[in-house]
């Protein structure tokens, strides 16, 4: 695997930075810490300019290459999750109840080892912006960098990203055109009904019962309201209510995750779920209240970018470590917002066995950062050549 030879030879000093980050994750929006330690590393890589302060934590570091020319984007996510590491690795979470368990610290340091290169060899022309973004699990960081104007203050003309794929072989690079991640929409639903005794239900209005009957109906707007040849998926994650064995309770509530790739789909999941919702509240007499919230946009490949990404990733991993046209999942990711704002293509690359995504025990592969940051680096260099 031709791993580039300046960035192997840096492999440890990688590490380094990664097993930091692992130690020390932060949440959501609030990534101080983790935007100090990179800035720190950027200066000592020697980047032409750093901004700060985007999307509160998010940073853009600037790149110049030799000659006039076009800018590139690259992004990596810095947030961690809230979970209780048990990887039991020496550089575990320092911080209790939050871990990065999605690898957004080997993200980042991808893109820190791509910069190093980058800064040291120069052989491109235009310039590179590295986008260092917060709040990807939650809050939509990629959504504010973009609305704070990031593209054009920064003239980037296209956009790449990579995310980390355990249990997928190592150095394998994923990715196909147009939709390769879905839209999460999320629904919360509360009942009121009546309660009282449990040996008296005639007395009540049941709403355990209500919601068992909504979270059966739903499923119907996959299985009957959608063509089989569109992708939907709707997911109740959570139900709560009652207090003891004998009690009919007076409230129940649950929630939903749903999944699409169509703007078409989309709405029709939404209004489904609306007409399902009210029409079982009439049929069992309880009060419902619906929040029905929008997130993430499916993330949208381009072609040509697409394409131009996975020459790239053969360049890297070879012929057979490439799959350019791999099955849409049904996961979200707020790169999307950054694909709908300019051209360009998100790829996964295979870690190797080990635990999955946002499991307690995950830990990113420390050899795959190298395989990462080649590709950054090569992706440059092609995109951007020299004359």
């Amino acid at each position: 695997m031709p791993v580039l030879n300046r960035i192997a030879g840096y492999a440890a000093e990688m590490k380094a930075w990664r097993r930091h980050l692992h130690a020390h994750p932060e949440l959501g929006f609030e990534c101080h810490a983790t935007a100090a330690y990179i800035t720190e590393r950027l200066r000592e890589i020697g980047v032409d300019e750093i901004h700060t302060g985007i999307a509160s934590t998010g940073i853009v570091a600037i790149i110049d290459g030799q000659g006039p020319g076009p800018t590139i984007g690259l992004r990596a996510d810095m947030d961690a999750l809230p979970i209780e590491e048990t990887s039991g690795v020496a550089h575990a979470s320092t911080v209790p109840g939050r871990a990065h368990s999605c690898g957004h610290d080997g993200h980042v340091t991808m893109l820190l080892g791509a910069a190093k290169y980058l800064a040291e060899t120069r052989r491109f022309a235009g310039r590179v912006a590295l986008i260092f973004q917060p709040a990807e699990e939650d809050g939509g960081g990629g959504e504010v960098m973009v609305k704070e104007g990031i593209m054009d203050r920064f003239g980037i003309s296209q956009v790449y990203g990579i995310h980390n794929a355990p249990n997928v072989p190592f150095g394998k690079f994923i990715t196909t055109p147009g939709p390769i991640m879905a839209a999460v929409d999320t629904a919360w639903v509360r009942l009121r009904g009546r309660g009282g005794h449990g040996a008296t239900p005639h007395e009540t209005v049941d709403p355990i019962i209500a919601a068992v009957g909504m979270i059966g109906a739903l499923q119907s707007i996959v299985s009957r309201n959608t063509s089989a040849i569109d992708s939907l998926v709707i997911s109740v994650t959570q139900i709560h209510s009652g207090t003891a064995s004998n009690i009919i309770p007076e409230e129940a509530w649950f929630c939903a995750t749903i999944r699409s790739f169509t703007p078409a789909v989309r709405d029709l999941a939404e209004r489904r779920f609306r007409e399902l919702i009210n029409g079982h509240a009439s049929a069992y007499g309880v009060v419902a209240e619906l929040v029905y919230e929008r997130g993430y946009p499916p993330t949208v490949n381009h072609a040509e970018e697409t394409e131009f990404a996975a020459s790239v990733a053969r360049e890297v991993s070879g012929e057979t470590l490439v799959d350019a046209r791999a099955d849409r999942e049904m996961g979200a990711e707020d790169f999307s917002y950054m694909l709908e704002a300019r051209p360009g293509a998100y790829l996964f690359l295979g870690t190797g066995p080990g635990a999955g995504l946002h499991h307690a025990a995950f830990d990113f592969n420390d050899d795959a950062a190298p395989v990462g940051a080649s590709f950054f680096a090569t992706l440059v260099e092609r995109a951007q050549p020299l004359a």
